[in-house]
């Protein structure tokens, strides 16, 4: 039998699982990120308020870095932020740094954006047998052991 595009065995190829898992994994994303649209903030800003409210507070550039965008991009990011009560700018020791830290409003409406990714995920989850359950178990766990090799 001639392999094709449509053959439903399980590839062994690592380039073409590679290929296959970030796929899966940018579709699965974006699908529990459309619930993201009920808190009112934009993808960007709910990205740059998560690293802030899951990583610790940061200044400007270690943000920027974070979320891989240039400075510039950064403080227009942080200003509309700002102006919504989500994160707040603290002075440092050094008078010409700042450090960038979520509101107490920033970190609830991150937290409630999860809350509503994680519901919709437990939803189809429910909806499984019990043998495809464990399989999204082991899945989860295969995961998080292919994130530590990164």
């Amino acid at each position: 039998m001639t392999e094709s595009k449509h053959n439903l065995s399980p590839p062994h190829d690592p380039i073409q699982i590679a290929d296959q898992l970030h796929s899966a994994a940018i579709h699965l994303l974006r699908r529990v990120r459309a619930r993201d649209s009920i808190s009112g903030v934009g993808p960007a800003q709910l990205s740059a308020l998560s690293v802030l409210v899951f990583g610790g507070p940061r200044s400007l550039g270690e943000l920027a870095e974070a979320e891989q965008v240039r400075p510039p991009t950064m403080s227009r990011i942080v200003t509309s932020l700002v102006r919504s009560g989500l994160v707040c700018r603290k002075p440092t020791d050094d008078k010409r740094r700042i450090r960038l830290e979520p509101t107490a409003k920033g970190t609830r409406i991150l937290q409630e954006g999860r809350q509503r990714r994680v519901e919709l995920l437990a939803q189809v989850l429910q909806s499984l047998d019990p043998q495809e359950l464990q399989q999204a178990a082991q899945l989860v766990e295969f995961l998080q052991t292919l994130v530590r090799k990164l």
